[in-house]
């Protein structure tokens, strides 16, 4: 049966955009987590691709804190050029344009993702990105050889 795309409902819509603004704001200054924490549910989990710096499963408040610190020891700006969405029930699909500053290499990456994210009671609880290239994203973090 193929999924049905409807429009992504006005709550969802409002959630993801200030969440993302306060993700941005925190890369930006590293202050504001409580900024970010309002939109995630308790039990929320961050998938990351196990090769990048900030690789892994994170759960809970405390590992989305664990995540977005050690995102942030990486990249000090994000800022999305383009956003499209796509929902389902209590699941929307993000792909996202947009360019970051490695904080070490002061390199600014243009790329794509896709993020898989699920919500519950207006809260999001899961994240699960899907990057275009993660070799690029580890290029633009490390210094040339």
């Amino acid at each position: 049966m193929a999924a049905k795309i409807v429009d992504v409902p006005t709550n969802v819509m409002t959630t993801l955009k200030d969440f993302y603004a306060a993700e941005a704001a925190y890369l930006a200054d590293g202050s504001g987590f409580e900024n970010m924490a309002r939109y995630l549910a308790p039990n929320v989990v961050m998938y990351q691709a196990s090769s990048l710096p900030y690789g892994g499963e994170w759960r809970g408040h405390n590992g989305f804190r664990g995540f977005i610190a050690a995102m942030g020891e990486s990249w000090d700006g994000l800022w999305f050029d383009e956003q499209q969405f796509l929902t389902e029930g209590d699941r929307v699909v993000v792909y996202s344009r947009g360019r970051l500053r490695a904080r070490r290499t002061g390199r600014v990456l243009e790329t794509s993702l896709l993020q898989w994210i699920s919500f519950q009671d207006g809260l999001i609880t899961e994240f699960r990105p899907y990057y275009h290239d993660t070799s690029a994203v580890l290029e633009a973090l490390h210094e040339s050889r």
